[in-house]
């Protein structure tokens, strides 16, 4: 991954983002992402420009300083919100830009990811080993991605009767701590909790086991995204897991695609998967054998 702009022969990708960890470096997800991003681009001599930004208006700001000084020739935009002004404002530079999780409708770039479909599985495993209580703590709300999860949530809790509690979170470990305690503090207490990264539920594991609880046994705990923070826990987490990396080539091969001038698709990932590992088990059992089940 560049930090800075090289001039050379393959296209110039620009990515700004506003996600980071309470450590100030990358999110998990997106280092991932950008190592498949990369690697993609390297095959075509490509190179990928990453810009960290405080907000929106800074993230618009840096698109159009590069579209003035010619830095790069296209742009991935991610985490998306109601009434994004990132489509238009790149519409309006001339800038191609792909957007991962876009509305398929939209007649752009789209990496189309099944945010629903994922939390389904999520709930549907849980509910599966006998939870009816389940805890959530989400990303900010003012995402798309968020709200379709917290449909598929309320949907898929409510069609096994059970119950569901939603924190929301800002995907870094102080609040997947804190949040961990408000949900412990609930009554009922949510025998299982999703979170919406590695990150968040490993603080959670800590506040629960911090709390002489012990997981799976008494809370069983799910994140989104299978990465080495998720295997190295203890216990290691079961997760929702896609394939971040092929995501950043799938996203890598669109962006080549776009600066070429082709005709806007929309690309599908694989559907989602949840790794059944040891920090979920069926209320009041010991843990189960590890397995992988499909959505």
């Amino acid at each position: 991954m560049s930090s800075g702009v090289v001039s050379g022969p393959g296209p110039r990708v620009g990515m700004a983002l506003l996600s980071m960890d309470d450590d100030g470096g990358l999110e998990p997800f997106y280092a991932d992402l950008l190592a498949g991003l990369e690697e993609e681009l390297d095959r075509h001599d490509g190179t990928v420009f990453l810009h960290v930004v405080p907000d929106l208006d800074a993230e618009i700001l840096a698109y159009r300083r590069w579209a003035d000084e010619g830095l790069v020739d296209a742009v991935v935009v991610s985490d998306l919100v109601d009434g994004d002004p990132r489509q238009a404002v790149c519409a309006q530079l001339g800038l191609p830009a792909v957007h991962i999780g876009g509305d398929p409708a939209s007649g752009e770039w789209v990496v189309d990811y099944d945010n629903a479909g994922a939390m389904r599985a999520a709930v549907e495993h849980l509910t599966g080993l006998g939870h009816r209580d389940i805890g959530w703590v989400s990303g900010p709300q003012r995402y798309r991605h968020t709200r379709a999860r917290a449909t598929a949530f309320a949907e898929a809790v409510a069609a096994a009767g059970g119950q569901g509690l939603r924190r929301e979170g800002d995907y870094g470990a102080g609040s997947g701590a804190s949040l961990t305690g408000e949900l412990l503090d609930a009554a009922p207490r949510p025998t299982a909790v999703v979170y919406d990264n590695d990150l968040m539920a490993v603080a959670g594991v800590r506040e629960v086991l911090r709390r002489g609880l012990r997981v799976p046994q008494d809370v069983s705990i799910l994140a989104w995204d299978d990465s080495a923070n998720s295997r190295i826990c203890h216990p290691p987490l079961s997760v929702v897991s896609r394939d971040v990396h092929e995501l950043g080539v799938l996203t890598a091969g669109l962006l080549l695609r776009a600066v070429g001038g082709g005709t806007p698709v929309v690309e599908t990932p694989p559907v989602a998967q949840v790794v059944a590992r040891a920090s979920t088990a069926a209320v009041g059992d010991e843990p189960h054998h590890p397995r992988i089940r499909a959505s």
